[in-house]
C-alpha cells in the first residue's frame, strides 16, 4: 500500500491536495523485485520509492489545478537538468486536458540550468549555469518547473531573480518537496509528493549526472553513492 499520511496533512480539499501526497517519514519504499529498471543499477539503489505510475498520475493531476488557476497562456520556466521529465510530462498532460476542455492555453517553454548540489548535499546558493537574462519572462504568466525543491533558499533565490524581470504573475510546480527543518515557508504552489528529507534519484533527478534514466524514483544505497561519488 503507497503510504500517504492521513488527517490534515493529506487534507483531501483542493487546496489540500495542491500541497501534495505526504509520504511517511518510515517508508521503506518497494522491493526492486516487483518492478524493471536498468540492470546496471542493481546494487546502486535500494528500492522504489515511487513507481513511474504513480508519478505520472499525479502529474496529470497537477495540469488539472494549472489549467483552473491560470487564465492565460503559460511561459513555463523549466529548471535544469533534473526537471526536464516533469516539465515535458506536465506540459504535455496541461495540452491534452486543454483541447479536451473549453480552455485551451497555449504554452512556451523556455529553459533555466542551476546547480545546487555536489554528491548528495545542497550547495544553498544560486548557480545559474549561462545567461542570467530572463527578459522575455516581462508581463507573463510564468510556471516555474522544478523537481525538487528542498531547503527552499535556491527556489527562493531564484524567485527573487525572476522578480526582477516583471512577470504578470509566478507560481511553481514541484514534484518533489522534501520535509527539512530549516524550510521555513512555501515557496511552491503545486506539489506532487512532499517526501521526507531522504536522497532520491530517477525520474531525471541525479547523482553526479547518474540515475537520470531510471523512470521511477528511487532510493540510492550507500554502494552507490560511493560508486558515483566525485
Amino acid at each position: 500500500r503507497f503510504p500517504v499520511c492521513t488527517g490534515s496533512a493529506a487534507s483531501m480539499d483542493n487546496m489540500g491536495m495542491k500541497r501534495g501526497i505526504v509520504i511517511k517519514d518510515d517508508w521503506p519504499g518497494y522491493s526492486l523485485d516487483l518492478f524493471t529498471y536498468p540492470e546496471h543499477y542493481h546494487e546502486d539503489i535500494e528500492s522504489v520509492y515511487i513507481p513511474h505510475g504513480v508519478i505520472m498520475n499525479r502529474i496529470e493531476r497537477l495540469a488539472r489545478y494549472i489549467l483552473d488557476d491560470f487564465t492565460e497562456n503559460i511561459m513555463v520556466l523549466c529548471v535544469l537538468k533534473g526537471g526536464y521529465k516533469f516539465c515535458a510530462d506536465l506540459v504535455e498532460f496541461i495540452k491534452v486536458q486543454g483541447r479536451n476542455s473549453n480552455k485551451y492555453l497555449e504554452t512556451r517553454v523556455e529553459f533555466i540550468r542551476l546547480k545546487s548540489y555536489v554528491n548528495d548535499q545542497s550547495t544553498q546558493e544560486l548557480h545559474i549555469i549561462g545567461s542570467r537574462d530572463l527578459s522575455f519572462l516581462c508581463g507573463k504568466s510564468v510556471l516555474i518547473v522544478e523537481a525538487m525543491v528542498d531547503t527552499g533558499k535556491t527556489m527562493k533565490a531564484l524567485l527573487k531573480h525572476v522578480e526582477t524581470f516583471q512577470p504578470k504573475m509566478v507560481k511553481v510546480a514541484g514534484l518533489l518537496v522534501k520535509r527539512v527543518p530549516t524550510m521555513t515557508e512555501s515557496l511552491t504552489d503545486y506539489v506532487g509528493f512532499e517526501i521526507p528529507n531522504r536522497f532520491v534519484v530517477g525520474y531525471a533527478l541525479d547523482y553526479n549526472e547518474y540515475f537520470r534514466d531510471l523512470n521511477h524514483i528511487c532510493v540510492i544505497s550507500s554502494t552507490g553513492k560511493l560508486k558515483y561519488k566525485i
